[in-house]
């Protein structure tokens, strides 16, 4: 029987050479604003950053930068024993509040994700810290890490006046752990906002599942929830560590580097070093080590949290 002339496979419509060209220039014409800024913003400041850290550049200087080789990296690790300190202290930075940050986050999207009365109120004031700006933050914390502040006296009157006030900021031995505080508590909930999106996204009828088997609370969660979580986690981690590496504000606002570069971390000494000491070419070659540092970290971590075939 012939096929019905409705049901015969057109053939394919070809487009004249002219109207493909004009819609790839148009194309051109609205990704061009994007592309520019990209350029401007984006690429131009790195390759300008890494000409700089091979050279002796200054940020007000008379004399024409020169070409200095490796010599910015061989200070780094051989003559600047501050650039040491912010390495240790950015990386114990992380270690503690990647774990932490990531747990605790996840803890408090369980507890909110319930069909409880009221958790949109404890949603909203886990969120509230996040969107204040962590410069205000670091401030009132500032004030409340006083000899006289808010924590001391907290604490004073818990243990009924058996507790000494301690200066949390000016102290070697507890400078860094104070901002770790400060650090996990203002970004938790943000975290706690993408865990909860993930939680969201695990079907019903697997946990319904899980019941009819009789699973216990624990079961459900190491058989479904954490594996529909996998792909969050790897966001979150990826996340929490770059930005843990990068810390910045906090240590500006509150302790510039001190005491003793107890708080210093790479990215404020690579600031300090460029702007506040005008040594750009110094500035740009910790950059770039710091870029390195980073770009390695995560591709260990991509490595190690993707999934096994």
């Amino acid at each position: 029987m012939p096929t019905p002339v409705s049901e015969r496979p057109h053939p394919p419509i070809r487009r004249k050479p002219a109207a493909i060209r004009s819609e790839r220039r148009a194309g051109v014409a609205m990704a061009a604003p994007a592309l520019l800024l990209l350029a401007l913003f984006l690429a131009v400041p790195v390759i300008l950053g890494f000409v700089l850290a091979f050279t002796n550049a200054r940020l007000i200087s008379p004399n024409p930068p020169r070409f200095v080789g490796l010599d910015n990296f061989i200070r780094a690790f051989v003559d600047d024993p501050t650039f040491l300190h912010s390495v240790v202290n950015t990386f114990v930075f992380a270690l503690f509040v990647v774990p932490i940050q990531a747990g605790l986050g996840l803890l408090l999207a369980i507890l909110v994700n319930q069909r409880l009365r009221g958790v949109t109120l404890f949603r909203i004031i886990f969120f509230i810290p996040v969107v204040t700006s962590i410069v205000v933050v670091s401030i009132l914390w500032k004030f409340m890490y006083q000899q006289d502040g808010l924590i001391n006296s907290f604490l004073d009157t818990v243990t009924a006046g058996a507790w000494n006030g301690v200066a949390w900021l000016n102290d070697p031995d507890v400078a860094l752990g104070a901002i770790i505080v400060l650090s996990i508590w203002q970004a938790v909930g943000f975290h706690m906002v993408i865990w909860l999106s993930g939680l969201q996204t695990i079907p019903e009828e697997l946990y319904e599942a899980a019941e009819m088997d009789g699973a216990s609370p624990w079961r459900k969660f190491a058989d479904v929830t954490w594996p529909g979580l996998r792909p969050t986690m790897v966001f979150v981690l990826i996340t929490i560590t770059i930005a843990a590496l990068g810390l910045f504000v906090q240590i500006d606002v509150m302790t510039q580097g001190g005491p003793v570069d107890s708080t210093t971390t790479l990215v404020y000494h690579a600031v300090r070093k460029g702007f506040k000491e005008q040594e750009m070419g110094y500035g740009a070659a910790i950059s770039l080590i710091f870029f390195i540092a980073v770009l390695l970290i995560a591709l260990v971590q991509q490595r190690l949290t993707r999934e096994k075939d």
